[in-house]
Formats: C-alpha cells, structure tokens, sequence
C-alpha cells in the first residue's frame, strides 16, 4: 500500500533529521498535498504501527494543502476538485500526482497545460524535540 511506504519514509526521514541535531523527537508535523489523495486512516494506522514496531513515542501533527494549479496558457489560478475526477482517475493521481494533466483542464480556457502550484506530495514538515 502506498500509505504504508509513505508512513515509512516520513518515520525514517524524522529519524535520521534528529540523528543529524541530536535530538529526541517529541512531535512531528507532516503535510498531506490534497493531490496525493492519502488515505488518512491508512496513513494513520501505518504511523501508529511503525512506530510501535521500533519502539517510538512521539506525536504525530498533520496539515492538509489544498491544492493550487495555475494555468501556463492563460494564468488562471484555481484549486484542484478531486470529486471531479472517476475512481479510476483518482487511484491514477494517487499514486502519480503529475498525470493529473491527464484529466484535468483549466476552467478558464480549457488548456491541459498547467503548473502544480502547491498541494502535491507528502513531507515531513517539522520535528520538534529536545
């Protein structure tokens, strides 16, 4: 499960950042970009586990960002609607965020080209410890 992968990276990724200060995790902040489209209880039990499975006590924050596109042809700006998408298409963007070019066009001028301003990916956005 993609979830599971992306829990890990995000354990492993906290891990080595307070290796590198020193420090012992107390929280941890990760951001969820809306494209990513992560199962959330997945994304949770998957945390929860790992960590009980390397012995690791500290707590877990999350922010959600809504995605922004932003038109090359025209310059409209304008945030990803994921219910327009089929569950086919959703499954696709889940786990390749970028093929989103596939499905979706500018509400403006029709163009499928665009950029992925904000809310693609899935990071650890801060460690808090001490």
């Amino acid at each position: 499960m993609h979830e599971w992968a992306l829990a890990e990276a995000v354990i492993f990724s906290a891990i080595n950042f307070s290796k590198e200060k020193g420090i012992k995790i107390k929280e941890i902040t990760v951001s969820l970009g809306e494209l990513q489209q992560i199962d959330e209880e997945i994304f949770d039990f998957a945390l929860g586990k790992i960590m009980k499975t390397m012995g690791l006590k500290f707590s877990v924050k999350k922010k959600r960002e809504k995605a922004l596109l932003k038109c090359s042809a025209c310059e409209e700006d304008w945030n990803f609607d994921s219910q327009e998408l089929k569950e086919e298409e959703k499954e696709a963007v889940h786990f390749i965020p970028e093929i989103v070019h596939d499905y979706v066009k500018c509400p403006k001028c029709g163009s499928p080209d665009f950029r992925i301003i904000k809310g693609r990916g899935v990071w650890l956005n801060s460690v808090k410890g001490e």
